[in-house]
């Protein structure tokens, strides 16, 4: 039964989206919270939930059960049980923590801690403590802080972009071994960068940078085979969150002095569309089926929504807390379950593992968010289906 356990996170394959909503959570820096959007029906749903100071980074679990959200002001990360919409844990980091990220098993979340000298903490999930912290910054900088951060589609690496807070030099991106939490590599990119996104084959990362004296931001290019910088992409100016599509085919960049989003298609390494959005957008994240981007909008206290296929913003901005930022992956991933769609045996083992993992299959419907085992049996059998 442990094996069909562990199946349930290493051997799956993603759900349709249509299985169940997936909820966006939207870090509000001015007001201390957390709202909670519904991306089936883009609405606001519940309170919003009281965090820590200046909550900036965020990260959803594999499972979708936990978000942790980066208090820059406290010095901590709030952990969100998404089942009951509360905080269940507060944990102590490092100064002034902003970017964070769950590796792909859930097992670890890696928070850049924004003080000098810069840190990276390294929280287990299953005690929700600090398990271990690393240093970040290239040998020859005193001062570099890190910023951005994501893991690796595979979970061998973290990938940290640093600014210069203090002193003269160049900062970059930080490579992290996930295996030994050392500092692996270190990829001079300018002098600032904040946010951070790789392709789903893990063989590009994309870092945005601030505006240049001519008032452009660019996104620069990494090669993760040869940690070198391939290209540099001028985008609006401000660049700060990014995003891939599932696919690998487009980056969305969030250019908060612009008011824009700029499109990158990754064949090309080019800009293919500069979408319009409210004031300040700062935070980018895609759905787990690619068809829509929501934009965090700082100044306009709203999210944006995208529709990728057009890349034309629809609906109305929808109204959140003071001072959006969802600096980070905000939207939960779509569900995931054991077995090979198409398989004889693909329900079976998923109803296995579901109630090994949860306990039995009430508890797995309830921490899901089914109304009732039916609804859970009759998403695995639309999954298996293929």
């Amino acid at each position: 039964m442990k094996n069909l356990a562990f199946a349930l996170t290493l051997a799956c394959v993603l759900a349709p989206a249509s299985t169940q909503a997936q909820n966006a959570y939207i870090t509000n820096l001015g007001s201390n919270t957390v709202s909670v959007i519904d991306t089936a029906t883009n609405t606001v749903v519940g309170l919003p939930i009281p965090v820590g100071l200046s909550p900036l980074g965020v990260g959803v679990t594999p499972d979708r059960s936990k978000v942790y959200v980066t208090n820059n002001g406290s010095n901590t990360v709030s952990v969100i049980d998404t089942a009951t919409s509360t905080v269940s844990a507060t944990i102590p980091v490092g100064g002034s923590p902003f970017g964070v990220a769950v590796t792909p098993d859930g097992s670890k979340v890696y928070v850049a801690n924004d003080s000098v000298p810069g840190t990276v903490s390294v929280i287990d999930t299953a005690t929700n403590t600090v398990v271990g912290s690393t240093g970040i910054g290239l040998p020859i900088v005193d001062g570099a802080s890190p910023v951005g951060v994501v893991v690796a589609p595979d979970g061998s690496k973290v990938y940290v972009a640093t600014i210069i807070r203090t002193g003269r030099g160049s900062a970059g991106v930080s490579v992290i071994d996930t295996a030994t939490n050392v500092v692996s590599a270190t990829i001079p990119v300018f002098r600032s960068n904040t946010g951070v996104a790789v392709t789903p084959d893990g063989s590009k990362v994309y870092v945005t940078t601030p505006p240049s004296s001519r008032g452009r931001s660019t996104v620069s290019v990494i090669d993760t085979t040869t940690n070198t910088v391939t290209t540099a992409i001028v985008v609006g100016a401000g660049s700060a969150g990014a995003a891939v599509t599932p696919d690998g085919s487009k980056v969305y960049v969030a250019s908060s002095l612009s008011n824009t989003v700029s499109v990158i298609d990754t064949t090309t390494n080019t800009v293919s569309a500069t979408i319009p959005v409210g004031g300040s957008p700062f935070g980018v994240a895609v759905t787990s089926d690619g068809s829509k981007v929501y934009v965090a909008n700082d100044e306009s206290n709203t999210v944006s929504i995208i529709d990728t296929a057009t890349n034309t913003v629809i609906g109305s901005p929808i109204p959140v807390g003071d001072q959006p930022v969802a600096f980070g992956a905000f939207i939960q991933p779509a569900l995931k379950f054991a077995g090979a769609p198409g398989a004889k045996n693909c329900h079976g083992t998923s109803v296995s593992a579901l109630a090994t993992k949860f306990g039995g299959l009430n508890a797995a419907a309830a921490a899901l968010g089914f109304s009732d085992v039916q609804g859970l049996q009759d998403a695995i059998r639309t999954f298996c289906a293929g």
